[in-house]
This record gives C-alpha cells, structure tokens and sequence, in this order.
C-alpha cells in the first residue's frame, strides 16, 4: 500500500517555513495566544513538562489519524510531534552550550531536512511518544537548574538572532506550544 492509500502525504511536499520567528520575543503569537513577554523564565521548565505531557497524550491517539496530514504542504500530528522531540533535543545542546562557553554560535539545524532524513511520517507514534518525554524531561531538567547570573549568559545562530538564556527559553517555549496548537487547534 502506497503512502498516499495510507492517506499520508509524501514528506517533501511541506514547504519549509522561512519565517524569522524570533518577533515571539516582542508580542503575544496571535495565532497560538502564548504572551512569550509574559512568560516567566523560571516557568519554562514546567512549561515544558507540560507541553511534552500533551503530545504524548497525542501519540497515544490512533495511528492512521497522526500520520494524516490536513492538508498538503502541512505536517501530520505525528511529524510535529518528532519535530517537538527534536526542538527539546536541539535546545537542550544549545543551552549547554550557552552555559559552558561564552556566546557560543549554534550549529545551524536546517529542520525540513531532518523531517525527511529522519523520515518524521513513517516513525512509531509509542517510540516517538517515549523519546519526546525523555527530551522534555532532560531540557525540563537543565532549565530548571539555571541560576542566577545564568539566565544572562549569551549565544546565536548563524542567522545573526542572539540570545540570553533567558529570552532563549522564552523563545524555546513558543515552539512546541504553537505546534500543539498547529495540531489540535487549542489556544493556550
């Protein structure tokens, strides 16, 4: 059964987001409705407790249903959910960095490379289900142990963005809270 029988969309056909997202940092996500100003830094780690609480709530649902994608060109509950599993990976290194080197630059992460590469649509909904909360659980972990003179500590991408630690988490936390509503269509 090909994967278009299956009621999936081949991977390529999402056209990757160019948007420079970092204008969260500013003003509340009118579509998702997080107030990433508002956001308390010391809150990110529950925040992100939470959010991986939910999709593995998610991936729990039917397995024909999260490989179903809306609407072409739009991932599928289940290719969000490994791009979550992902972010709280990739975040996790990056804070690392920020706090072990001083303004470190982040090796850049091309995210519509990984979904095809990693083939985000054919993966176990229980597997993917399990990593994300162990990543939720690790990133959750180190955010809660920054203190202090941490939260100043500085990085960037290549992309010239820079971050604090502190508007990194805030920044890092719209992320999987506008991809839960991306799927679910639930404003926070």
């Amino acid at each position: 059964m090909s994967a278009s029988e299956r009621g999936v969309d081949p991977v390529g056909v999402v056209v990757p987001d160019g948007k420079d997202w970092t204008w969260v940092l500013e003003r509340a996500c009118p579509d998702c409705g997080l107030d990433v100003p508002a956001v308390v830094r010391e809150d990110v780690a529950g925040m992100v407790r939470a959010n991986a609480e939910a999709w593995v709530g998610l991936l729990a649902g039917a397995e024909e249903g999260l490989r179903r994608r809306p609407r072409p060109g739009v991932w599928s509950g289940l290719e969000y959910a490994c791009h979550v599993r992902d972010v709280f990976r990739l975040f996790r290194v990056r804070l690392d960095l920020m706090l072990a080197e001083v303004d470190p630059l982040f090796p850049n992460w091309d995210q519509d490379e990984t979904a095809v590469a990693e083939r985000y649509g054919e993966q176990v909904p229980a597997v993917v289900a399990g990593e994300l909360a162990a990543a939720g659980e690790a990133l959750a972990a180190a955010f809660g142990r920054v203190a202090g003179e941490q939260w100043g500590r500085t990085g960037g991408r290549g992309d010239g963005a820079r971050f604090t630690v502190e508007s990194f988490a805030r920044y890092l936390i719209h992320d999987p809270v506008h991809h839960l509503f991306d799927v679910t269509g639930e404003r926070v």
